[in-house]
């Protein structure tokens, strides 16, 4: 089975808030790209909260999420598995990318939102405990999961749990 790794994260001057995924899927690993598979919701969402066009060129999709104080990351430097689903990942490969040094980069981040169960309960076992006190007690929002193997949630449901995201933007 193939080790995978992930992207260098997508790192705002300031950053408000830090959105995490668990590892990227195979569209998104080919495309070098988060978020790549065509029918993956997190774009679509972005655009919506922080008013761009979903449309637009991924470096600029990039851009406006970076104007917005929103980091993207994912939890696992490194995993093993064979599909692109997160039920796939050997829990004993798991690596965490380095959060430490995150939050010593971004200092003022707010609150922390994980797209999806796996990113999320991978964040409080392995993340969580290597953190200074004052970044492991940050707000942590389990996020449902933008990815199109999560279908049990319309667009708008999706939409409507993300916008909170939004109440850590303003201000």
């Amino acid at each position: 089975m193939p080790t995978i790794h992930s992207f260098d994260p997508i790192e705002p001057a300031s950053a408000k808030v830090l959105i995490l995924g668990s590892m990227p899927g195979k569209a998104s690993l080919r495309a070098q790209r988060y978020y790549a598979h065509p029918r993956n919701a997190f774009w679509p969402i972005m655009a919506r909260l922080l008013g761009f066009a979903a449309e637009l060129p991924y470096e600029q999709r990039v851009a406006a999420v970076q104007a917005a104080g929103v980091g993207l990351w994912d939890v696992l430097a490194a995993c093993t598995r064979e599909s692109s689903l997160d039920s796939d990942i050997i829990e004993s490969s798991i690596v965490p990318n380095d959060f430490p040094a995150w939050f010593e980069r971004h200092p003022h981040t707010k609150a922390v939102f994980c797209n999806g169960t796996k990113a999320y309960d991978s964040y409080r076992k392995h993340v969580i405990p290597r953190l200074a006190p004052s970044f492991a007690a940050l707000p942590l929002t389990r996020l449902p999961s933008t990815s199109p193997a999560h279908a049990s949630l319309t667009a708008n449901a999706k939409f409507d749990t993300w916008s909170v995201v939004n109440n850590y933007l303003i201000g």
